[in-house]
């Protein structure tokens, strides 16, 4: 299917797609809080600034767009019907900067996790996985 958009109107709202402070990342950050974890954000002396800082634990957590970094959920395995080339090339850079950046916090002593964006749009799913990355913190 062709794009609905003019390119000045797919230039506008692509443009208007925040790296920070996002949906899913306001989600987590609020239940974490709710938990009673303390943390820092975006701190940007860390390879990746990551999304969410838990220096009382070390540990660091990303919250991906699926489409964004190719999730294997329904979301993330959206494929554009328009410049698909383009999109692949982009979609892959950003899983292989993603490795990267893991790799180089890990080497410094930080635990790496990763929060999909599917996992955020059910609370109940949202503290299930939560729960899960952080239990083993306390």
């Amino acid at each position: 299917m062709a794009d609905v958009h003019t390119p000045e109107q797919r230039s506008r709202n692509m443009a208007a797609i925040r790296g920070g402070d996002t949906k899913p990342e306001m989600r987590v950050r609020a239940l974490l809080h709710a938990l009673g974890y303390r943390f820092r954000l975006h701190r940007k002396d860390l390879p990746g600034k990551p999304d969410i800082v838990l220096p009382k634990y070390r540990t660091v957590i990303f919250v991906h767009g699926c489409f964004w970094h190719c999730h294997d959920c329904r979301y993330g395995s959206v494929v554009p019907s328009t410049r698909a080339d383009f999109w692949a090339a982009k979609r892959a850079g950003n899983v292989a900067r993603d490795r990267k950046k893991r790799a180089e916090l890990e080497s410094v002593g930080w635990r790496v996790e990763t929060i999909w964006e599917c996992d955020t749009r059910d609370e109940g799913r949202l503290r299930l996985v939560l729960g899960e990355k952080l239990g083993r913190l306390r």
